[in-house]
């Protein structure tokens, strides 16, 4: 693995932990980030008794101007080569009875959070020429779900930003990866119905992991899910709204 330092957010569990686990492995030292400080320190622990490097910043994304001040103040100790912007949550209700209250924290962690993560890191890696970014977005991001208006619309928002930096930063040596996984094992799927070609948590990291050692500008998976996605890419509207709608019954 390429990148001598690594900070992680929403690392105290799923796929953020594991990937933590994955890059330490290979040699990176990893800034693990998130709220909960004892989750943190026993991740850390255990990435540093198998023999790899790990720090702990308790860190709460939804405060969006004291997670970019404070990655950059990170950066300036740890100059990162890669800032992984994975922290997210879900959510579904019924857009019937939807409020922005259902909608705030997913807005605050999927969206604010993820910018100030990655515009916290860009000054640091413009200066020193080099970096790169990836943020973890999903195949909601394609259309619109029922009962998941604000969850698909932030992986959306997310991916179209990580697309906007890739063009403006294509003669800056700065690399950035949109991950769209499908279901992966973690906190954030248990308690869901159906999970169609659900990915087993060190596989998808494992995928992510090789992703971004070959600085992939989007990696979509797994297979099937990036089939299904890339149809509903390009579906009409008239057929694709008929068919969720009686999904969904």
């Amino acid at each position: 693995m390429s990148h001598r330092s690594a900070l992680i957010t929403g690392a105290s569990s799923g796929i953020g932990a594991a990937l933590a686990r994955q890059l330490a492995a290979k040699g990176t030292e990893v800034v693990l980030a998130a709220r909960r400080e004892d989750a943190l320190r026993e991740l850390a622990e255990a990435i540093q008794a198998a023999g790899g490097k790990a720090r702990i910043e308790v860190l709460d994304v939804r405060d969006p101007e004291r997670t970019e001040a404070r990655i950059r103040e990170l950066d300036q100790q740890h100059a990162f080569d890669l800032v992984i912007a994975n922290a997210g949550i879900g959510g579904t209700r019924w857009s019937g009875k939807l409020s922005w209250a259902d909608c705030k924290p997913i807005v605050e962690v999927n969206v604010c959070g993820a910018i100030a993560t990655l515009t916290g890191a860009l000054p640091g890696m413009v200066e020193r020429g080099h970096g790169h970014l990836v943020g973890i977005s999903s195949v909601a991001q394609y259309r619109g779900l029922p009962g998941a208006a604000a969850y698909c619309a932030s992986k959306a928002f997310l991916s179209v930003f990580l697309e906007s930096l890739r063009v403006d930063l294509h003669r800056s040596k700065i690399s950035v990866t949109d991950v769209r996984p499908g279901f992966v094992d973690t906190p954030l799927t248990e308690g869901m119905k159906s999970l169609p070609f659900l990915v087993e948590l060190e596989k998808a990291a494992r995928t992510i992991a090789r992703a971004i050692e070959r600085k992939r500008k989007v990696l979509v998976f797994p297979l099937p899910m990036a089939a299904v996605g890339h149809l509903l890419e390009v579906l009409p509207g008239a057929i694709y709204e008929p068919v969720v709608r009686r999904g969904r019954k």
